[in-house]
C-alpha cells in the first residue's frame, strides 16, 4: 500500500481487505476476539501459511490487532481495531445480501433440478 496510488477510495479499500479471506476473517472478528485455531476452524479450507499471511496484512493496515498474553502456554489473540470496526456495518451487509443470494440460488436450482 505505501507507495501506491489509488484513483478512489474503492480501490484503496480493496486492496486492503480484498481476497477470499480477509473479509470473512474480519466478519468473524466482529463479535470478539479469537484465537488463531479458532479462526482456522471457522475457515475450512484455509492453510495455516495462508492465514498467517492474511492476518499479518490486516494487522500491517491497521484493520486487526494482535495481542499476546504472556502465560503458559503463550496466548494470541486477534481483534478488530476500531478502524477495522468501521467496516462492520459493510461486513453484516454483505452477509445479509449474500444471504439472500444464497436463497434464491438454492430455489433456483430446485427449479433447475425438476426441469
Amino acid at each position: 500500500m505505501k507507495g501506491a496510488t489509488y484513483n478512489c477510495g474503492i480501490e484503496l479499500l480493496l486492496n486492503m481487505i480484498g481476497g477470499k479471506w480477509k473479509t470473512l476473517i474480519m466478519y468473524y472478528l466482529i463479535t470478539k476476539s479469537k484465537r488463531f485455531s479458532e479462526l482456522k476452524s471457522l475457515l475450512p479450507g484455509i492453510t495455516s501459511k495462508m492465514l498467517t499471511k492474511q492476518l499479518r496484512e490486516l494487522e500491517r493496515d491497521g484493520l486487526i490487532k494482535r495481542e499476546i498474553y504472556h502465560q503458559v502456554p503463550l496466548k494470541v489473540e486477534y481483534s478488530l481495531t476500531a478502524k477495522g470496526m468501521e467496516l462492520e456495518v459493510i461486513l453484516l451487509q454483505m452477509c445479509e445480501v449474500g444471504t439472500r443470494y444464497l436463497d434464491h440460488e438454492d430455489s433456483h436450482q430446485k427449479a433447475v433440478q425438476l426441469v
